[in-house]
Protein backbone atom coordinates (compact mmCIF):
# COMPACT_ATOMS: atom_id res chain seq x y z
CA UNK A 1 0.00 0.00 0.00
CA UNK A 2 1.25 3.45 -0.96
CA UNK A 3 0.17 7.06 -0.61
CA UNK A 4 -0.33 8.95 -3.87
CA UNK A 5 -0.79 12.70 -4.17
CA UNK A 6 -3.42 14.45 -6.28
CA UNK A 7 -3.26 18.17 -6.94
CA UNK A 8 -6.55 20.06 -6.55
CA UNK A 9 -7.16 23.72 -7.37
CA UNK A 10 -9.75 25.16 -4.99
CA UNK A 11 -11.23 28.30 -6.57
CA UNK A 12 -13.40 30.24 -4.15
CA UNK A 13 -11.53 28.95 -1.11
CA UNK A 14 -12.48 31.95 1.07
CA UNK A 15 -16.21 31.92 0.26
CA UNK A 16 -18.90 30.59 2.57
CA UNK A 17 -19.34 27.20 0.88
CA UNK A 18 -15.83 26.93 -0.52
CA UNK A 19 -14.23 27.47 2.86
CA UNK A 20 -16.55 25.77 5.35
CA UNK A 21 -17.92 22.77 3.51
CA UNK A 22 -15.30 22.03 0.88
CA UNK A 23 -11.97 23.16 2.31
CA UNK A 24 -12.34 22.64 6.06
CA UNK A 25 -14.95 19.89 6.37
CA UNK A 26 -13.99 17.95 3.25
CA UNK A 27 -10.51 18.35 1.75
CA UNK A 28 -8.63 19.19 4.95
CA UNK A 29 -10.56 16.47 6.78
CA UNK A 30 -9.52 13.99 4.09
CA UNK A 31 -5.89 15.05 4.53
CA UNK A 32 -6.16 14.67 8.29
CA UNK A 33 -7.46 11.11 7.98
CA UNK A 34 -4.53 10.19 5.74
CA UNK A 35 -6.24 10.44 2.36
CA UNK A 36 -8.91 8.56 0.41
CA UNK A 37 -8.70 4.76 0.56
CA UNK A 38 -8.73 3.30 -2.95
CA UNK A 39 -9.83 -0.15 -4.13
CA UNK A 40 -6.20 -1.33 -4.50
CA UNK A 41 -5.37 -0.38 -0.91
CA UNK A 42 -3.47 2.80 -1.80
CA UNK A 43 -4.37 6.15 -0.31
CA UNK A 44 -4.94 9.32 -2.29
CA UNK A 45 -3.79 12.49 -0.54
CA UNK A 46 -5.06 15.88 -1.81
CA UNK A 47 -2.43 18.59 -2.35
CA UNK A 48 -4.22 21.92 -2.46
CA UNK A 49 -3.74 25.16 -4.37
CA UNK A 50 -6.08 27.84 -3.03
CA UNK A 51 -7.42 30.47 -5.43
CA UNK A 52 -9.43 33.60 -4.69
CA UNK A 53 -9.72 37.28 -5.47
CA UNK A 54 -8.76 38.68 -2.05
CA UNK A 55 -5.05 38.24 -1.32
CA UNK A 56 -5.37 39.07 2.37
CA UNK A 57 -8.17 36.56 2.96
CA UNK A 58 -6.31 33.87 1.04
CA UNK A 59 -3.14 34.40 3.03
CA UNK A 60 -5.07 34.24 6.31
CA UNK A 61 -6.81 30.99 5.34
CA UNK A 62 -3.58 29.41 4.15
CA UNK A 63 -1.68 30.38 7.29
CA UNK A 64 -4.50 29.25 9.57
CA UNK A 65 -4.47 25.76 8.06
CA UNK A 66 -0.76 25.38 7.36
CA UNK A 67 -1.10 25.53 3.57
CA UNK A 68 1.72 26.96 1.45
CA UNK A 69 0.21 27.23 -2.02
CA UNK A 70 -2.25 29.98 -2.91
CA UNK A 71 -2.73 32.57 -5.64
CA UNK A 72 -5.10 35.23 -6.93
CA UNK A 73 -4.17 34.30 -10.52
CA UNK A 74 -6.54 31.56 -11.70
CA UNK A 75 -4.84 31.38 -15.11
CA UNK A 76 -1.48 30.65 -13.49
CA UNK A 77 -3.12 27.97 -11.35
CA UNK A 78 -4.62 26.32 -14.42
CA UNK A 79 -1.22 26.35 -16.12
CA UNK A 80 0.32 24.38 -13.24
CA UNK A 81 0.63 20.75 -14.34
CA UNK A 82 0.98 19.56 -10.72
CA UNK A 83 -2.73 20.23 -10.16
CA UNK A 84 -4.99 18.01 -12.26
CA UNK A 85 -8.39 18.67 -10.66
CA UNK A 86 -10.14 22.05 -10.76
CA UNK A 87 -12.86 22.73 -8.17
CA UNK A 88 -15.17 25.73 -8.49
CA UNK A 89 -17.03 27.29 -5.54
CA UNK A 90 -17.45 30.77 -7.02
CA UNK A 91 -20.72 32.66 -7.31
CA UNK A 92 -22.76 31.31 -10.21
CA UNK A 93 -22.27 34.22 -12.60
CA UNK A 94 -18.48 33.63 -12.58
CA UNK A 95 -18.62 29.87 -12.97
CA UNK A 96 -19.04 29.28 -16.70
CA UNK A 97 -15.98 31.30 -17.74
CA UNK A 98 -13.74 29.54 -15.24
CA UNK A 99 -15.04 26.06 -16.01
CA UNK A 100 -14.41 26.64 -19.72
CA UNK A 101 -10.83 27.68 -18.94
CA UNK A 102 -10.33 24.59 -16.78
CA UNK A 103 -11.70 22.26 -19.45
CA UNK A 104 -9.43 23.88 -22.05
CA UNK A 105 -6.48 23.42 -19.66
CA UNK A 106 -7.16 19.69 -19.50
CA UNK A 107 -8.22 19.61 -15.85
CA UNK A 108 -10.74 17.22 -14.36
CA UNK A 109 -13.73 19.22 -13.13
CA UNK A 110 -15.56 19.16 -9.81
CA UNK A 111 -17.93 22.04 -9.21
CA UNK A 112 -20.66 23.48 -7.07
CA UNK A 113 -24.08 23.98 -8.57
CA UNK A 114 -25.87 25.45 -10.35
CA UNK A 115 -23.23 24.97 -13.02
CA UNK A 116 -24.49 28.00 -14.97
CA UNK A 117 -27.16 30.69 -14.94
CA UNK A 118 -28.84 29.30 -18.09
CA UNK A 119 -29.54 25.84 -19.41
CA UNK A 120 -27.87 26.77 -22.70
CA UNK A 121 -24.60 27.56 -20.92
CA UNK A 122 -24.86 24.50 -18.66
CA UNK A 123 -25.39 22.20 -21.64
CA UNK A 124 -22.49 23.82 -23.49
CA UNK A 125 -20.22 23.02 -20.54
CA UNK A 126 -21.32 19.38 -20.65
CA UNK A 127 -20.65 19.25 -24.40
CA UNK A 128 -17.23 20.88 -24.08
CA UNK A 129 -16.27 18.41 -21.35
CA UNK A 130 -17.45 15.47 -23.44
CA UNK A 131 -15.54 16.67 -26.51
CA UNK A 132 -12.37 17.15 -24.45
CA UNK A 133 -12.69 13.80 -22.69
CA UNK A 134 -12.87 15.64 -19.36
CA UNK A 135 -13.95 13.79 -16.24
CA UNK A 136 -16.47 15.95 -14.41
CA UNK A 137 -18.48 15.94 -11.21
CA UNK A 138 -21.12 18.25 -9.78
CA UNK A 139 -21.91 18.55 -6.07
CA UNK A 140 -24.98 16.43 -5.22
CA UNK A 141 -24.38 16.59 -1.48
CA UNK A 142 -27.86 15.80 -0.19
CA UNK A 143 -27.74 12.29 -1.65
CA UNK A 144 -24.83 11.55 0.69
CA UNK A 145 -26.60 12.66 3.88
CA UNK A 146 -27.90 10.14 6.45
CA UNK A 147 -31.62 10.70 5.91
CA UNK A 148 -31.50 10.26 2.15
CA UNK A 149 -29.14 7.28 2.48
CA UNK A 150 -31.77 5.69 4.72
CA UNK A 151 -34.44 6.57 2.16
CA UNK A 152 -32.36 4.92 -0.57
CA UNK A 153 -32.12 1.81 1.60
CA UNK A 154 -35.90 1.76 2.04
CA UNK A 155 -36.48 2.13 -1.69
CA UNK A 156 -33.96 -0.59 -2.57
CA UNK A 157 -35.56 -2.96 -0.06
CA UNK A 158 -38.99 -2.60 -1.69
CA UNK A 159 -40.47 -1.17 1.51
CA UNK A 160 -42.80 1.28 -0.28
CA UNK A 161 -44.25 -1.05 -2.89
CA UNK A 162 -45.42 1.30 -5.65
CA UNK A 163 -44.44 4.87 -4.79
CA UNK A 164 -47.50 7.05 -5.28
CA UNK A 165 -46.41 10.51 -4.22
CA UNK A 166 -43.69 12.56 -2.57
CA UNK A 167 -44.30 15.78 -0.65
CA UNK A 168 -41.36 17.94 0.29
CA UNK A 169 -41.16 20.95 2.58
CA UNK A 170 -38.00 23.04 2.63
CA UNK A 171 -37.26 26.40 4.17
CA UNK A 172 -36.96 28.66 7.16
CA UNK A 173 -37.36 32.30 8.06
CA UNK A 174 -34.52 34.43 6.69
CA UNK A 175 -34.50 37.75 8.50
CA UNK A 176 -34.97 40.82 6.34
CA UNK A 177 -31.76 42.35 7.68
CA UNK A 178 -33.13 45.47 9.35
CA UNK A 179 -33.42 44.63 13.03
CA UNK A 180 -31.71 41.25 12.81
CA UNK A 181 -28.90 40.34 10.42
CA UNK A 182 -29.97 38.14 7.51
CA UNK A 183 -28.61 34.57 7.49
CA UNK A 184 -28.12 34.61 3.72
CA UNK A 185 -26.18 37.02 1.49
CA UNK A 186 -28.14 39.84 -0.12
CA UNK A 187 -27.37 38.73 -3.69
CA UNK A 188 -29.65 35.73 -3.09
CA UNK A 189 -32.60 38.14 -3.34
CA UNK A 190 -31.54 40.00 -6.51
CA UNK A 191 -32.34 38.30 -9.79
CA UNK A 192 -29.80 40.51 -11.61
CA UNK A 193 -27.06 38.91 -9.47
CA UNK A 194 -28.24 35.34 -10.07
CA UNK A 195 -30.36 35.10 -6.94
CA UNK A 196 -33.66 33.36 -6.31
CA UNK A 197 -34.81 30.25 -4.52
CA UNK A 198 -35.68 28.47 -7.78
CA UNK A 199 -32.15 28.90 -9.13
CA UNK A 200 -30.75 27.84 -5.75
CA UNK A 201 -32.97 24.89 -4.83
CA UNK A 202 -34.51 23.39 -7.99
CA UNK A 203 -31.12 21.95 -9.06
CA UNK A 204 -31.09 20.16 -5.69
CA UNK A 205 -34.62 18.87 -6.15
CA UNK A 206 -33.76 17.66 -9.64
CA UNK A 207 -30.97 15.33 -8.54
CA UNK A 208 -32.81 14.15 -5.43
CA UNK A 209 -35.93 13.33 -7.45
CA UNK A 210 -34.26 11.74 -10.47
CA UNK A 211 -31.79 9.66 -8.44
CA UNK A 212 -34.32 8.37 -5.90
CA UNK A 213 -37.68 8.35 -7.67
CA UNK A 214 -37.28 8.75 -11.42
CA UNK A 215 -37.09 11.15 -14.33
CA UNK A 216 -39.18 14.33 -14.22
CA UNK A 217 -41.59 14.41 -17.18
CA UNK A 218 -43.32 17.71 -16.57
CA UNK A 219 -43.22 20.74 -14.30
CA UNK A 220 -45.76 23.18 -12.91
CA UNK A 221 -44.57 25.93 -10.59
CA UNK A 222 -45.70 29.10 -8.87
CA UNK A 223 -43.12 31.56 -7.57
CA UNK A 224 -43.40 34.57 -5.29
CA UNK A 225 -41.34 37.41 -3.90
CA UNK A 226 -43.15 37.55 -0.59
CA UNK A 227 -40.83 40.10 1.02
CA UNK A 228 -40.13 43.00 -1.34
CA UNK A 229 -37.65 45.01 0.76
CA UNK A 230 -34.59 43.64 2.49
CA UNK A 231 -31.41 45.12 4.00
CA UNK A 232 -27.92 44.26 2.74
CA UNK A 233 -24.63 43.62 4.51
CA UNK A 234 -24.08 47.37 4.96
CA UNK A 235 -27.49 47.84 6.52
CA UNK A 236 -28.89 49.57 3.46
CA UNK A 237 -32.40 48.81 2.19
CA UNK A 238 -32.75 47.33 -1.29
CA UNK A 239 -35.55 46.01 -3.46
CA UNK A 240 -35.74 42.21 -3.59
CA UNK A 241 -36.15 41.31 -7.26
CA UNK A 242 -35.71 37.52 -7.02
CA UNK A 243 -38.22 34.88 -5.99
CA UNK A 244 -37.98 33.92 -2.31
CA UNK A 245 -40.58 31.14 -2.42
CA UNK A 246 -41.55 28.50 -4.99
CA UNK A 247 -44.30 25.89 -5.06
CA UNK A 248 -43.68 23.12 -7.59
CA UNK A 249 -45.48 20.02 -8.82
CA UNK A 250 -43.44 17.49 -10.79
CA UNK A 251 -44.91 14.45 -12.54
CA UNK A 252 -42.45 11.61 -12.99
CA UNK A 253 -42.03 8.92 -15.55
CA UNK A 254 -44.24 6.11 -14.23
CA UNK A 255 -46.82 8.45 -12.69
CA UNK A 256 -45.42 9.39 -9.27
CA UNK A 257 -46.32 12.97 -8.33
CA UNK A 258 -43.84 15.10 -6.38
CA UNK A 259 -44.83 18.34 -4.65
CA UNK A 260 -42.05 20.61 -3.38
CA UNK A 261 -42.53 23.77 -1.36
CA UNK A 262 -39.40 25.93 -1.00
CA UNK A 263 -39.44 29.15 0.99
CA UNK A 264 -37.21 31.58 2.84
CA UNK A 265 -40.35 33.11 4.37
CA UNK A 266 -41.65 30.20 6.44
CA UNK A 267 -41.35 29.48 10.14
CA UNK A 268 -40.36 25.90 10.84
CA UNK A 269 -42.80 23.42 12.33
CA UNK A 270 -40.89 20.31 11.30
CA UNK A 271 -38.17 18.21 12.85
CA UNK A 272 -35.70 19.34 10.17
CA UNK A 273 -35.39 22.25 7.73
CA UNK A 274 -36.24 19.92 4.87
CA UNK A 275 -38.49 16.88 5.03
CA UNK A 276 -39.91 14.54 2.42
CA UNK A 277 -42.99 12.39 2.95
CA UNK A 278 -43.01 9.39 0.63
CA UNK A 279 -46.27 7.45 0.36
CA UNK A 280 -46.45 4.01 -1.24
CA UNK A 281 -48.88 1.13 -1.44
CA UNK A 282 -47.00 -0.86 1.22
CA UNK A 283 -45.71 1.88 3.47
CA UNK A 284 -44.79 5.51 4.00
CA UNK A 285 -41.76 7.40 5.29
CA UNK A 286 -40.99 10.89 6.54
CA UNK A 287 -37.34 11.66 5.88
CA UNK A 288 -35.13 14.64 6.67
CA UNK A 289 -31.46 15.14 6.03
CA UNK A 290 -30.63 13.01 9.06
CA UNK A 291 -33.67 11.25 10.47
CA UNK A 292 -36.18 8.88 8.91
CA UNK A 293 -39.43 7.45 10.26
CA UNK A 294 -41.62 4.81 8.66
CA UNK A 295 -45.15 3.48 8.87
CA UNK A 296 -45.74 0.12 7.18
CA UNK A 297 -49.11 -0.84 5.74
CA UNK A 298 -49.70 -3.38 8.51
CA UNK A 299 -49.29 -0.71 11.22
CA UNK A 300 -51.29 2.07 9.55
CA UNK A 301 -54.20 3.37 11.69
CA UNK A 302 -57.73 3.63 10.33
CA UNK A 303 -58.90 7.20 10.98
CA UNK A 304 -62.55 8.18 10.73
CA UNK A 305 -63.30 11.78 9.74
CA UNK A 306 -65.44 13.60 12.30
CA UNK A 307 -64.64 17.33 12.56
CA UNK A 308 -67.12 17.80 15.42
CA UNK A 309 -65.12 15.74 17.92
CA UNK A 310 -61.50 16.24 19.03
CA UNK A 311 -59.45 13.26 17.85
CA UNK A 312 -57.46 11.81 20.81
CA UNK A 313 -55.22 9.65 18.62
CA UNK A 314 -51.48 10.47 18.62
CA UNK A 315 -50.69 9.92 14.94
CA UNK A 316 -47.00 10.74 15.30
CA UNK A 317 -46.62 7.91 17.81
CA UNK A 318 -47.51 5.40 15.08
CA UNK A 319 -44.24 6.02 13.23
CA UNK A 320 -41.05 3.99 13.73
CA UNK A 321 -37.57 5.53 13.68
CA UNK A 322 -35.22 3.98 11.11
CA UNK A 323 -31.92 2.98 12.78
CA UNK A 324 -28.58 4.20 11.46
CA UNK A 325 -27.12 0.70 10.93
CA UNK A 326 -23.95 2.43 9.80
CA UNK A 327 -21.37 0.93 12.11
CA UNK A 328 -19.67 2.42 15.18
CA UNK A 329 -18.49 5.61 13.46
CA UNK A 330 -21.89 6.61 12.10
CA UNK A 331 -22.33 8.83 9.05
CA UNK A 332 -19.64 11.18 7.79
CA UNK A 333 -20.08 14.70 6.38
CA UNK A 334 -22.00 14.46 3.10
CA UNK A 335 -19.78 16.91 1.22
CA UNK A 336 -16.68 15.01 2.32
CA UNK A 337 -18.15 11.64 1.35
CA UNK A 338 -18.99 12.92 -2.13
CA UNK A 339 -15.47 14.32 -2.55
CA UNK A 340 -14.11 10.87 -1.71
CA UNK A 341 -16.57 9.24 -4.10
CA UNK A 342 -15.66 11.57 -6.96
CA UNK A 343 -11.90 11.18 -6.43
CA UNK A 344 -12.20 7.39 -6.36
CA UNK A 345 -14.17 7.36 -9.60
CA UNK A 346 -11.68 9.71 -11.23
CA UNK A 347 -8.41 7.97 -10.34
CA UNK A 348 -9.85 4.49 -10.85
CA UNK A 349 -11.15 5.43 -14.30
CA UNK A 350 -14.82 4.80 -13.61
CA UNK A 351 -17.55 7.05 -15.09
CA UNK A 352 -19.05 9.39 -12.53
CA UNK A 353 -22.85 9.62 -12.65
CA UNK A 354 -23.22 13.15 -11.25
CA UNK A 355 -21.39 14.92 -14.07
CA UNK A 356 -21.84 18.22 -15.91
CA UNK A 357 -24.75 16.75 -17.87
CA UNK A 358 -26.52 15.96 -14.59
CA UNK A 359 -25.75 19.53 -13.56
CA UNK A 360 -27.32 20.78 -16.80
CA UNK A 361 -30.51 18.87 -16.02
CA UNK A 362 -30.68 20.70 -12.70
CA UNK A 363 -30.28 24.08 -14.36
CA UNK A 364 -32.95 23.10 -16.91
CA UNK A 365 -35.41 22.30 -14.12
CA UNK A 366 -34.82 25.71 -12.52
CA UNK A 367 -35.19 27.50 -15.84
CA UNK A 368 -38.33 25.52 -16.67
CA UNK A 369 -39.80 26.21 -13.23
CA UNK A 370 -39.37 29.95 -13.72
CA UNK A 371 -40.87 29.72 -17.19
CA UNK A 372 -43.82 27.70 -15.90
CA UNK A 373 -44.51 30.33 -13.25
CA UNK A 374 -44.24 33.17 -15.75
CA UNK A 375 -46.53 31.50 -18.30
CA UNK A 376 -48.92 29.88 -15.83
CA UNK A 377 -48.78 26.43 -17.39
CA UNK A 378 -47.38 22.92 -17.09
CA UNK A 379 -44.27 22.27 -19.21
CA UNK A 380 -42.99 18.89 -20.41
CA UNK A 381 -39.33 17.87 -20.24
CA UNK A 382 -37.74 15.55 -22.77
CA UNK A 383 -35.11 13.02 -21.60
CA UNK A 384 -31.60 14.47 -21.50
CA UNK A 385 -29.12 11.62 -21.36
CA UNK A 386 -26.45 12.82 -23.83
CA UNK A 387 -24.63 16.12 -24.18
Amino acid sequence: MATRSIGIIVNGATGRMGYRQHLVRSLLAIREQGGVLLADGDRLLPELLLVGRNEEKLRDVAEKHGLDNWTTDVDAALDDADYEVYFDALVTNLRVENLKKAIAAGKAIYTEKPTAETFEDALELARLAKAAGTVSGVVHDKLYLPGLLKLRRLIDSGFFGEILSVRGEFGYWVYEGDWQTAQRPSWNYRSEDGGGIVADMFPHWNYVIEDLFGRIEDVYAQTATHIGTRWDEKGEAYTATADDAAYGVFRLEGGTVVQMNSSWDVRVHRDELVEFQVDGTKGSAVVGLHGARIQPREATPKPVWNPDVRDPHDYRADWIEVPDNQGPDGYDNGFKVQWEDFLRHYVEGRPYPFDLLAGARGVRLAETGLRSAAEGRRISLDPLTEA
